[in-house]
Order: C-alpha cells, then sequence, then structure tokens
C-alpha cells in the first residue's frame, strides 16, 4: 500500500492522508473507523455500485446506515438530491459526529462531499472513489458541486477529505467507456505538471488499458501526486490551481451542450484537443505536439471532434457561465510545453481573443 499526504494549511488538522492499493476496499472501514474513531459512519453512493458489490464489500456485516442514488450520474447531481440527502440524515438523527464515506465516481463525491459540507454547518466526508476519473482527480483537493439547470457544477464548496482510499482492484467492474474516459483526467496531468508521467502514460498505455493493477497503482499515485501538489499550493483555486481545468473550459461547454450525452471525459478531450489548436494559432505550442496529444486520447478512444448535436452557440453561452470568465469571458489554462502550464504575470488562466475561440469551435464542429 502506498500513502500521501495532501497538506492543506487552513484545515484543522492541516493535513489529510491518501492510501493506494489492490483490494484496500476490504480494509477500509477498519481504517475508516481508525482515523475518525467516535464518529458514525453514513454511506452515499449510487446504484451501479451497490450492483458491482462494492458496498456490501466495504460494510460487511456491519449496521451502517446508507443513501443510493438513483439514477446514477450526472442526471441526479443536483440540488434535489442533496435535500433528499440531508433529509435521510435528519430522519436517521445524525449528528455533527457524523463522517460521510462517498463510496462511487466523481458524481458521487461531489454529491456526498456537498452533502458533508453543509449538514449541521459541517461534518467530516471520507472519500473512496471507484473509477478512473475520480481515482485520479475529483475525490482529491475537496471540490464538491453540483449543476444548475443551466451549467455545470455551479453551485458547490471547497470542502476537504478527511481521508482518502483508493483501491485500484474495483475498477475491473467499470465498463470499457467510463474506464477509457476517467484516464483523460490522467493524460491532463501529465500534460499540466510532469513531462515524464506523459511518457510513462504513453509507454505503458497498452497495460493501462489492460488494467494492469501494478500499472494502475503507479498512475493513481503519479496522479494523486500532481493533484496533492498543486492543491497544497492554493487549496481554494486563486489562481494556480486554476491548472488544473486544463481542457474544461471548452470540454464543460461542450458536456452541457451535449445535454450530458456525452460522459466528463469525453467532452474534456475534445476540450484538450480545442485548447491545443489554441495554443497553435496563438503560436505556443511547438511542431507535432497536438499531433502527439491527438494520438494518445486515439488510443482511449475518445472523440476528438464536436459531435453535431452540440451548437455552438450553446457551447458559447456555457463558456460565458464558467467559473473562471469575468465579465462574462472565459479564460483558458494553455500548455507552455508537455509538462508545463503557461504562466504570464504569475497567472495561469489567460485571454484568448474571441475571434480564436470561434475558429476553434467550428473546426472541430466540422
Amino acid at each position: 500500500m502506498h500513502t500521501l499526504t495532501v497538506a492543506i494549511p487552513h484545515m484543522p488538522a492541516g493535513q489529510y492522508s491518501v492510501r493506494i492499493g489492490t483490494g484496500l476496499l476490504r480494509e477500509a472501514y477498519l481504517l475508516l473507523e481508525s482515523e475518525c474513531a467516535g464518529r458514525t459512519a453514513f454511506v452515499v453512493t449510487d446504484a451501479n455500485v451497490v450492483a458491482a458489490g462494492h458496498l456490501q464489500t466495504l460494510i460487511g456485516d456491519r449496521d451502517v446506515g446508507s443513501f443510493v442514488i438513483d439514477p446514477p450520474g450526472e442526471p441526479s447531481k443536483n440540488m434535489q438530491t442533496i435535500a433528499a440527502i440531508l433529509e435521510a440524515m435528519e430522519d436517521a438523527s445524525l449528528g455533527r459526529d457524523t463522517v460521510i464515506v462517498a463510496l462511487g465516481g466523481g458524481t458521487v463525491g461531489d454529491i456526498a462531499g456537498f452533502a458533508a459540507s453543509v449538514f449541521k454547518r459541517g461534518v467530516a466526508v471520507v472519500q473512496v472513489p471507484t473509477t478512473t476519473v475520480s481515482q485520479a482527480d475529483s475525490a482529491i483537493g475537496g471540490k464538491t458541486g453540483v449543476d444548475s439547470s443551466l451549467s455545470k457544477n455551479a453551485f458547490g464548496t471547497f470542502w476537504h477529505p478527511a481521508a482518502v482510499y483508493i483501491d485500484v482492484a474495483v475498477l475491473a467492474t467499470l465498463d470499457d467507456l467510463q474506464y477509457r474516459a476517467g484516464l483523460v483526467e490522467s493524460v491532463k496531468h501529465g500534460l499540466i505538471a510532469d513531462r515524464g508521467y506523459f511518457e510513462y502514460f504513453e509507454a505503458n498505455i497498452d497495460a493501462i488499458l489492460q488494467r494492469d493493477l501494478a500499472v494502475l497503482e503507479r498512475v493513481a499515485l503519479a496522479n494523486c501526486r500532481i493533484k496533492a501538489a498543486v492543491v497544497a499550493e492554493d487549496p481554494t483555486e486563486k489562481n494556480k490551481r486554476r491548472i488544473l481545468n486544463y481542457g474544461h473550459t471548452i470540454g464543460h461547454a461542450v458536456e452541457s451542450a451535449s445535454d450530458y450525452t456525452l460522459l466528463h471525459g469525453q467532452a474534456v478531450a475534445i476540450g484538450i484537443v480545442a485548447a491545443g489548436l489554441i495554443e497553435q494559432r496563438m503560436g505556443l505550442s511547438r511542431d507535432g505536439r497536438l499531433e502527439r496529444i491527438r494520438a494518445l486520447l486515439g488510443r482511449l478512444q475518445m472523440p476528438l471532434t464536436i459531435p453535431p448535436q452540440c451548437r455552438r452557440e450553446d457551447i458559447l453561452a456555457a463558456m460565458a457561465r464558467d467559473k473562471k470568465a469575468v465579465s462574462g469571458r472565459p479564460k483558458l489554462v494553455l500548455l507552455d510545453e508537455i509538462g508545463s502550464t503557461l504562466c504570464r504575470n504569475g497567472q495561469f488562466a489567460h485571454d484568448v481573443p474571441p475571434a480564436i475561440i470561434d475558429k476553434t469551435i467550428e473546426e472541430l464542429s466540422r
């Protein structure tokens, strides 16, 4: 088992541990009882996770309260689900000594973290991610949120977990498309922060796609180290943490414009290609860089163009509501080179001429 620490200076404890291993889910509840001693656990999960048997593996024969999100995924990522969870916890007479256990993918983690941040003015949450996207990204860093009727993650809080337990073996139950789409966040991490990791991912793509457990542990550890370093420097996304949104500004907009028929990773893959085209048009990209990125995303069988159902006007409207937008104009994270993001005047999110954004969206929509 690997253990690393995420340092968050403003947290009461100042840090939390991330544990990574194979078969860790069977030990997770014992770790929870040790690290959150004296707290009453309440599990938030979804119907897919229950069907895969992960809830039973986690709690065994213990009498533990739970809330099962159904339907799973983005359709339930809203304030109505948050209200239902809070009411269920209130009905169970839970108090401020509760620890919510988020068992599932990124949507479960975001919802459960948000619920934890507002129940009784805040209770602990432990993240137990079960998908490639949540193990790579969303379980670490404390971002929580739900969607509005207009945009993704419109409402949320920063609420860092008390602990994170990552069992790469649970990825065996993930369907192939979800598995591959979630790996886009791993590609993003290499692009923004670690060229060596990007090259390791390229070199080991076959083993990754075959779900080799030893390789997946290395991938999870690299992802967590990158995310932990960025979050420790900028816990509440004032500046540098924005680099984690590389490919997400246009990606989120495409995801919204597709009415969430695209998976998050599929939309972010399109957003990464869009960012690469923008970098070319702004003279920031060396020859061959975008082709190399496209090739790797292609190995993951991700879409590289905007599907016909995504209207240009809907994409632009969603970008205007992006959290990094200023006066309706989005700011984009851009690469300096593979493994390094562009920083100008101390800022990591940049203005891009609207004509370049329009031309890029038009090119990708052909």
